[in-house]
C-alpha cells in the first residue's frame, strides 16, 4: 500500500492583524511530523502557497528548510513534492533544486518544457516501488507564461484561458500515461475549482481570463486523485477525488469554524481512499459571542468569562473576533473596545465588527430626484449621517454642522 499526505497553503510568514503566526506554524509542523512517522507516509505533497508573500521574512524561510530537513531525517525514504502557489515567488522557490533533491524533495515552481512538450523529468515524480508504485504529476499555479500559447477567443464563446488550463492538464497527463501506463497518477493544482467554498477576505481571487474558477473536468477522469491548494477549507470540488486539503490552521476570522488539517491517501491495488486528519489547533480562535452580537457594555464580561491565565505567553494567547451590535454612532467605540481587550491575555484577530440594524430608509428611497443646488445641506447631512450610523443625528451634531456651513459661507 502507498500512503501519501496531501497538505497545502502553509502561508509561512503570515501575520494576522499584526500578530506573527510563527509559533503556530511550529506547532502545526510538530503535528505533521508525528503523522508522517506514525502512519509511515511514503510521500508528502504541498500544493502551493508555501509562503504568504513572494518575499517572506528570514525566519519563515528558515522554518521551511528546517521542516524539510526534519521530515527527511525522520523518514529517509519520504518523497516530498512542493509546487508553487499564487503567493509564492516561483523561481526563488525552485532555485535550490540540487540541494532539495539530496533530501528527497522535489520543488516545481514553473512549467518546464522539452522538445515541444512538458518536461516529464521535471514534473513526473515516482513514489514507491514495485506493485505499490505510483506517480505524482506536479503542476504549479498556472501563470500565463505556463499555459499553452494561442489564447484567441474561441468560436463557442468559452473562456480561452480555461481552455488553456484544460489543454495543459490534458497534454501533461497524456505524456505521463505514455511513460508510466495505467498506474496510479496523482495530479497537483493550485487554483479555484468551481463548486469550492471560498473564505471571504482570506484568499486572493485568481482571475483566469476574467473568470475566477475552472470546472473540475479540466482534470482528466482517469487520474487517481487531484491534490489541490488555494482554498483554505478542506473540501471536495466537483467530484470526490478532487480535493482541497485546506490550510493548517485558521488564517482569518472567516475560517474559525473550519476543521483544518491534512488529507491522507491510501492507495492499494489501484483503489484510493482519502481520509481527512484534523490537526490540533495551536491556539484557540474564538468569536465573541459565539453567535449574534454583544452590546458594548458586555464586552468586558465576555472576555473575563474566558477565564484565562494572565501569565499566558503572548504567542499562546487566543485570537478573538468580537462582534458588537450598534444602534447609534460608533465614534470612539473602536478605541474603547481595544482598550478593554488590552486588559486581557487575548489577541484581536481583526478589528471589532460593528453590526447595525438595517436602515429603514435610504437615500435611494428618497422621492423625486432634485438638483443638488435645490437641497438644503442640512437635509443632506441628516440623510448621510443616518445612512452611515443607522440613527438620525442629534441636536449637537446638527448644530456643529450648521456652524461648519456658516463658517464656510463667511470665509
Amino acid at each position: 500500500m502507498l500512503r501519501i499526505l496531501h497538505t497545502a497553503d502553509w502561508h509561512l510568514g503570515h501575520v494576522l492583524n499584526g500578530w506573527s503566526r510563527l509559533a503556530e506554524h511550529r506547532a502545526a509542523f510538530d503535528a505533521l511530523a508525528a503523522i508522517v512517522e506514525r502512519d509511515a507516509i511514503d510521500a508528502l505533497i504541498v500544493a502551493g502557497d508555501v509562503f504568504d508573500t513572494a518575499n517572506p521574512p528570514a525566519e519563515a524561510r528558515a522554518l521551511f528548510f528546517d521542516t524539510l530537513d526534519r521530515l527527511s531525517r525522520l523518514r529517509p525514504q519520504l518523497v516530498t513534492v512542493v509546487v508553487a502557489g499564487n503567493h509564492d515567488h516561483a523561481a526563488q522557490l525552485e532555485a535550490p533544486g540540487p540541494l532539495y533533491r539530496r533530501a528527497g524533495v522535489r520543488v516545481v515552481g514553473t512549467v518546464h518544457r522539452a522538445d515541444g512538450g512538458i518536461d516529464l523529468d521535471h514534473h513526473l515524480i515516482a513514489i514507491g516501488a514495485g506493485a505499490d508504485a505510483g506517480h505524482v504529476l506536479a503542476l504549479p499555479y498556472p501563470r500565463p507564461s505556463d499555459l499553452p500559447a494561442g489564447l484567441a477567443p474561441l468560436a463557442d464563446g468559452s473562456n480561452p484561458r480555461i481552455a488553456a488550463v484544460r489543454a495543459l492538464y490534458a497534454d501533461a497527463v497524456a505524456a505521463a500515461r505514455a511513460r508510466i501506463g495505467d498506474g496510479p497518477l496523482i495530479l497537483t493544482g493550485h487554483l479555484t475549482v468551481a463548486g469550492g467554498e471560498e473564505s471571504p477576505g482570506s484568499e486572493r481571487m485568481i482571475m483566469i481570463g476574467g473568470e475566477n474558477a475552472v470546472p473540475h473536468d479540466v482534470f482528466p477522469a482517469d487520474v487517481a486523485y487531484v491534490a489541490l491548494g488555494h482554498l483554505h477549507k478542506p473540501q471536495a470540488a466537483g467530484r470526490a477525488n478532487v480535493r482541497y486539503s485546506g490550510s493548517l490552521f485558521p488564517l482569518s476570522a472567516a475560517e474559525r469554524d473550519y476543521r483544518h488539517g491534512v488529507t491522507r491517501l491510501d492507495i492499494d491495488a489501484g483503489r484510493v481512499v482519502h481520509t481527512h486528519l484534523e490537526l490540533p489547533r495551536p491556539v484557540p480562535f474564538l468569536r465573541l459571542p459565539a453567535r449574534g452580537t454583544l452590546a458594548v457594555a458586555e464586552v468586558e464580561a465576555a472576555l473575563a468569562g474566558l477565564d484565562l491565565s494572565p501569565d499566558l505567553p503572548l504567542d499562546r494567547r487566543p485570537f478573538v473576533h468580537i462582534v458588537v451590535g450598534v444602534d447609534g454612532p460608533a465614534t470612539g467605540l473602536l478605541a474603547e473596545i481595544e482598550a478593554i481587550v488590552e486588559r486581557f491575555p487575548v489577541r484581536l484577530a481583526s478589528r471589532p465588527e460593528f453590526v447595525r440594524p438595517a436602515p429603514t430608509e435610504t437615500l435611494a428611497a428618497a422621492a423625486p430626484m432634485r438638483r443638488l443646488a435645490e437641497i438644503d445641506p442640512v437635509e443632506l447631512f441628516r440623510a448621510a449621517f443616518e445612512l452611515r450610523h443607522g440613527t438620525p443625528p442629534g441636536d449637537a451634531h446638527e448644530q456643529a454642522f450648521r456652524q461648519l456651513v456658516a463658517g464656510d459661507a463667511s470665509a
